[in-house]
């Protein structure tokens, strides 16, 4: 029974990961090009808030039930957007840092290549 639920929860996370837009966006947020884009990407949250804020209003007024899953749905995807933005913005601060690690040692080793060479061409 576990091994069930543990295969339908796996294959539930990957639907949801391949197909709905919101975690495709996030995806591609998260890649090297997209890092740039997570502190714009919060101010999707606004427009699924404000959606929330609507259904919580109908609700209110005599809807239907449903509409508790979609507030719910709305406001976990809200939350996403918010929380990627200094995610990102921290993830971007790492890898701007590996890169200049990256540089400096490639220079450096530029630097002692160069120096080998005009040693070796001194001493011919």
């Amino acid at each position: 029974m576990l091994r069930l639920l543990w295969a339908m929860s796996v294959r539930t996370r990957y639907f949801l990961r391949r197909y709905m837009p919101t975690n495709i966006l996030l995806d591609l947020i998260r890649t090297r090009r997209g890092l740039k884009w997570g502190i714009p990407a919060m101010l999707l949250a606004a427009p699924y808030l404000l959606a929330a804020s609507i259904c919580t209003n109908l609700l209110a007024d005599g809807g239907p039930g449903w509409l508790s899953l979609l507030v719910l749905l709305l406001i976990w995807n809200a939350l996403k957007f918010i929380v990627m933005g200094p995610v990102s913005l921290a993830l971007l601060v790492r890898v701007r840092i590996q890169e200049a690690v990256a540089r400096c040692r490639a220079r450096r080793q530029d630097d002692a290549m160069e120096s080998v060479a005009y040693t070796e061409a001194s001493v011919a």
